[in-house]
């Protein structure tokens, strides 16, 4: 149920309208949920800011930070992050059985010890909002302080679009 709809043509402000048209994917519609944070005009741009920095200065490779965007969405039941990464992550380079793989038990596929532990680290902040030492381990011996510290935010970042996506209604269709 849509609780907080989609704008249509001219139900935003000109310059908001315009900055959500200009970060839609070449030959997209702009992503729902950006559309609908456009409804509170002094935080889209804030936002904007802050996701762009993350998915174009991290360190992760983007098959590093597909996963774990797939595996927030994944534990967080959010069908429109899930079918939005899902595209993502092919673009990345994993296939439709790894894709399919990230919503699964850790044991029903064969990743590699270093997308094991992402996928570790990012049910274990689902869960407890916190990684433990042994998962910490695991991720030290694959990446360095950068890249550490950008597995969170990635986890906290796609968590927040899950939650907000679920309450706001907003479907992958």
């Amino acid at each position: 149920m849509t609780r907080i709809p989609v704008p249509g043509p001219g139900e935003l402000r000109p310059d908001i309208e315009q900055l959500v048209a200009a970060i839609a994917p070449p030959g997209r519609e702009p992503a729902k949920t950006m559309a609908v944070l456009g409804r509170q005009p002094d935080l889209l741009s804030p936002f904007l800011g802050w996701a762009a920095a993350l998915a174009l200065n991290g360190v992760l490779s983007n098959r590093a930070h597909e996963l774990l965007a797939l595996r927030a969405a994944s534990n967080c039941r959010s069908e429109f992050e899930w079918v939005e990464h899902a595209e993502y992550a092919r673009a990345a380079g994993l296939t439709d059985a790894e894709i399919d793989a990230a919503a699964q038990p850790l044991a029903d596929h064969d990743w590699t010890d270093a997308e094991h532990a992402l996928l570790q680290a990012a049910d274990e902040l689902h869960a407890t909002q916190n990684v433990t030492d042994a998962t910490w381990a695991r991720l030290t011996a694959h990446y360095d302080a950068p890249a550490l510290v950008e597995i969170l935010f990635v986890v906290g970042q796609y968590t927040l679009l899950s939650m907000f996506a679920n309450a706001a209604g907003i479907d992958a269709s």
